[in-house]
């Protein structure tokens, strides 16, 4: 498949003066929703890909190929610019440069590698981060490994993690691996999104950020192009399928209500049935 649009699509978003909120997608069809409905780009996430592939915890369980494929199944069900979150690169540097070959061949158009000490190490209480050579090391091994420069590569640190000092002093690093942009995770405050625009030229990309922050227009003028909301949508459906397995299982008087249903007419438009009517007649009537 061709995905050179969708990725000069999403270098636009990055090129342009504007901050998107992009949706949380983690299948074919919910990336089919996110594009009907008009977002510009979707997230899939190393936390959701557990979830959808594996039913566990974030605790980076899933292997860089089951990541990849379940990303590629997205990208082939919609032309919506994908960015993904490959954690750590699994592994290490050379690692790192043979995630993003796979990545590239899924169809992502964006993706993020952290300076995350993943997965945990023995006798830890909680994940640190690794030193800034080696977090320099991984970056630069990721834009070596690209093939196609249409392919948007993020450098990604925790600023709750690192302190606003050591923060500064990571992403100036990064920014000088040739990485497109630059991950805040776990932001707080507009002065520590003050600073860290400051010191660096590239894009942002940010995490959730609190309430208080959420103001695009704000948000923008600091070089940020891309906000996450969180990943709802995910959550919705993990309860939506509970309820209605319930619901069928629960008898009596006292069953509890179906939650609502999908329409037969939207069903259909999101799972393109003219098209393979079409197909159907044309190649097997």
């Amino acid at each position: 498949m061709d995905w050179r649009e969708r990725r000069e699509r999403f270098r636009a978003v990055l090129a342009g003066s504007h901050c998107i909120g992009p949706a949380s997608v983690f299948d074919p069809l919910s990336a089919r929703i996110a594009e009907e409905i008009g977002f510009e780009a979707g997230m899939f996430a190393g936390s959701v890909a557990s979830l959808t592939v594996l039913g566990a915890p974030d605790i980076v369980l899933l292997s860089a190929t089951e990541f990849a494929h379940q990303a590629y199944r997205i990208c082939r069900a919609s032309t919506l610019p994908l960015i993904v979150d490959a954690d750590h690169g699994y592994g290490n540097a050379l690692n790192v440069r043979a995630t993003v070959s796979e990545l590239e061949t899924a169809g992502v158009s964006a993706l993020t590698i952290e300076d995350t000490s993943l997965p945990r190490a023995f006798g830890a209480t909680k994940s640190g981060l690794i030193s800034i050579d080696e977090a320099v090391g991984k970056l630069r091994a990721a834009v070596d490994g690209r093939e196609d420069r249409r392919l948007v590569l993020v450098g990604r640190t925790n600023v709750a993690a690192a302190g606003l000092d050591n923060a500064l002093s990571r992403v100036k690093a990064y920014a000088r691996t040739g990485v497109d942009a630059i991950f805040l995770a776990r932001l707080k405050t507009r002065e520590e999104l003050d600073a860290l625009a400051s010191a660096v030229e590239l894009p942002l990309m940010l995490g959730s950020v609190p309430a208080e922050m959420k103001d695009y227009d704000y948000l923008a003028s600091r070089k940020v192009r891309v906000c996450l909301q969180g990943h709802k949508p995910i959550m919705a459906a993990v309860q939506a399928v509970h309820d209605t397995l319930l619901a069928q299982r629960s008898t009596g008087p006292t069953s509890i209500p179906v939650p609502t249903q999908v329409s037969a007419e939207l069903l259909a438009h999101l799972t393109r049935a003219d098209h393979y009517e079409r197909s159907i007649k044309d190649f097997l009537a």
